[in-house]
C-alpha cells in the first residue's frame, strides 16, 4: 500500500480516537462556520480528520482504501495528496460560504476529501464498477456519481434537521477531485463527455438554485 495512504488512514483513526475520547478536542477542531469566520481556519482542514463514530470513520477510511490507488496510479503521488486535501478544504470552503449567516452550523468527517478521490477516479474510469449497500450487481460510476450528485443536491434543497450529513462538504469535496481529473486528463474527458456530463446534471441543477434562485444560504 502507499505509504502517503497509509499515513493519512493511521493520522484520521488517531485523531478520530481521540475525538471520541475528548470533547474539548472535538470542540475545538471541528468545522463551525462562526469559530472559522473568527479566524479559526485550521478548522478547515483538522475537521477532515475527526469522525462521529466508528462505523463513520471506517466506512470513509475503507471507500478511500479501494479508490485512491485508482487516483495514485493514474495521477502520482502528489497529485493524490492535492486531491485529498484540496477537496477537504474546498468542501468546507463551500459549506462556509453556503452557510455564512448560520454562525452554528458545523460538520466532521473526511467525506469531502474521499469524495474527491472518489470522483478523480470515476472521472478516469466513468464505468468502473461500484457496489452499493446491498445491490448485489456493480453500478456503474457515472450513474453512481449522477445518483449521489442528485440525493446530495436534493436534500441540500430540502435540509432535514436529522440528516446529520455534511452534503455540501461532500458536493464541494466531489467537484475538486472531478474537475482536477479532468483538467488533468483531458483525453480521458473527452473519450467520456457523454457518462461525464449525464454525472453532471445535478451541479448544474444546483448552481441554478443557489445562483438564480437564491434558495440555498
Amino acid at each position: 500500500m502507499n505509504l502517503y495512504l497509509i499515513g493519512i488512514i493511521i493520522l484520521s483513526v488517531t485523531v478520530s480516537m481521540k475525538g471520541f475520547q475528548d470533547f474539548s478536542f472535538f470542540e475545538k477542531y471541528k468545522f463551525n462556520v462562526g469559530a472559522v469566520q473568527k479566524g479559526e481556519y485550521i478548522r478547515l482542514l483538522s475537521a477532515g480528520f475527526l469522525h462521529g463514530s466508528w462505523s463513520h470513520l471506517i466506512f470513509n477510511m475503507l471507500t478511500l482504501y479501494f479508490f485512491a490507488p485508482i487516483v495514485i496510479q493514474s495521477f502520482g503521488d502528489i497529485p493524490f495528496l492535492v486531491i485529498y486535501f484540496g477537496s477537504m478544504i474546498l468542501g468546507n470552503i463551500f459549506c462556509l460560504f453556503l452557510y455564512k449567516h448560520q454562525s452554528w452550523y458545523s460538520a466532521i468527517g473526511a467525506s469531502g476529501g474521499v469524495s474527491g478521490i472518489l470522483f478523480g477516479a470515476i472521472a478516469i474510469f466513468p464505468t468502473i464498477g461500484i457496489y452499493f449497500f446491498f445491490i448485489p450487481i456493480p453500478i456503474p460510476g457515472y450513474i453512481f456519481g449522477l445518483l449521489y450528485f442528485g440525493y446530495s443536491v436534493y436534500m441540500m434543497i430540502n435540509p432535514n434537521p436529522q440528516d446529520n450529513v455534511g452534503h455540501a462538504a461532500h458536493l464541494g469535496g466531489a467537484f475538486f477531485g472531478l474537475i482536477y481529473a479532468v483538467t488533468f486528463a483531458p483525453e480521458q474527458a473527452i473519450a467520456h463527455a457523454f457518462e461525464l456530463g449525464v454525472m453532471s446534471l445535478p451541479l448544474l441543477y444546483l448552481g441554478y438554485e443557489i445562483i438564480i434562485k437564491k434558495r440555498i444560504g
